[in-house]
């Protein structure tokens, strides 16, 4: 039986999920061959929203609770896939990702907690396979330029060398724009699960936590500012390293270790050269207004002004024991927590159903479930670019 909807976007009437609707609206409008619904608790409310953004009037509705089983049970039979903006996701999307990963209905989201994902991970990738649902995290900031950002340049090194680079250095060299308040309720519900839970402290500590069943080499730590030995430039601890840094060691695993079970990676800010860029590198390591009271709030945002004055730019250096090194360079057109985090979900999830279509079942990274495919509509639609630089 055919479903009447492609994508349900939940959480439709939050900031995220509002720009996630207006980039659909102007992307994929009606009769584009993408059938797709605004989601969320409220009808009222969602039917504001559409009003607001000039959404048409017949655009569908349909009322998404994930606290509520039958709820969750008529979303499932409508959609062939969720996208859902509705974090902190260990709070709020494990009914979700365990409905899907039973019904065989694709998913994508946001987040970007390690240690919940390793328990849905432990929890249903085997359902998920059965089933056939592709289930992919960190669809946003986290981890997608990242993730696709050493896959270029793993899939560069080994086209070129004949091997892949056995040491890869990511480096954010530039950035404009603000961290979402879901990103920082998240962080603030990792440290109050990890202050109680021995078990979730140790996940987050592990660099292999998204690898079940496979350590690799010792990784570097990235906590304490230092001169990076390859640029010649003082680097910085980096807020989504963490999660970052996981996706890519289980993107390897699941692309059964393209980029060698040796693989050493990290990330960092690079803040500058000299006495200023220490001093910098200082500053942004005794930072920690993200997981405080007075950091972003869910719901909230920058104007659209802002989020269209925002830009990133990521460096990724690869080197393999031979010697021969590349770098390649990643960057997108608007603020990454929440101008670019849009778009990129939003293509992650058309992606998946138009171009992804021979992708298995199980719980998924960007790079491994999509790769080149996303990759070429990220650069076609949402802003971003991916580019061999000269060493």
């Amino acid at each position: 039986m055919t479903k009447p909807f492609d994508i349900v976007v939940h959480g439709a009437t939050g900031f995220t999920g509002r720009l996630v609707v207006e980039y659909l609206l102007k992307q994929y409008p009606a009769g584009r061959g993408l059938r797709w619904a605004m989601g969320g608790r409220s009808l009222d409310k969602l039917a504001a929203v559409r009003d607001d953004v000039g959404a048409p009037a017949d655009t569908p509705l349909v009322v998404t609770n994930s606290a509520d089983p039958a709820s969750l049970q008529a979303l499932m039979a409508q959609t062939r896939l969720v996208l859902t903006t509705v974090g902190p996701y260990q709070l709020y999307g494990s009914e979700l990702v365990a409905a899907c990963a039973a019904a065989g209905v694709d998913y994508v989201d946001l987040c970007g907690e390690p240690a919940w994902m390793r328990h849905m991970i432990d929890a249903h990738h085997a359902t998920a396979q059965a089933s056939g649902a592709r289930i992919v995290f960190s669809c946003g900031f986290d981890s997608i330029p990242f993730d696709l950002g050493v896959l270029k340049l793993q899939n560069e090194m080994k086209a070129r060398f004949g091997q892949p680079a056995n040491r890869v250095r990511g480096r954010v060299r530039k950035m404009k724009g603000t961290f979402s308040g879901g990103t920082a309720a998240s962080l603030k519900a990792t440290m109050a699960a990890a202050a109680t839970d021995p078990e979730v402290l140790n996940l987050l500590r592990n660099p292999f936590s998204l690898t079940p069943g496979f350590e690799g080499p010792r990784q570097p730590s990235g906590a304490k500012p230092m001169v990076d030995e390859v640029l010649g430039l003082w680097v910085a601890p980096f807020i989504m390293a963490a999660i970052n840094t996981r996706n890519i060691h289980r993107s390897n695993l699941l692309m059964q270790h393209a980029y060698g079970a040796d693989l050493v990676y990290d990330e960092m800010l690079v803040t500058g050269a000299g006495d200023k860029g220490e001093a910098m590198a200082h500053a942004v390591a005794a930072d920690k207004s993200l997981g405080s009271d007075n950091g972003p709030q869910p719901g909230e945002g920058p104007s659209r002004a802002e989020r269209d004055a925002g830009f990133y730019d990521l460096l990724f250096v690869g080197d393999t024991a031979q010697g021969q090194r590349l770098r390649v360079g990643v960057t997108g057109d608007r603020d990454p927590g929440y101008g670019s985090t849009s778009k990129m979900i939003a293509e992650a999830a058309v992606c998946l159903l138009q171009d992804a279509t021979a992708t298995p079942g199980g719980i998924w990274t960007p790079a491994a479930a999509m790769g080149q495919p996303l990759m070429a509509r990220l650069q076609a639609h949402a802003g971003l670019t991916f580019e061999v630089e000269a060493d």
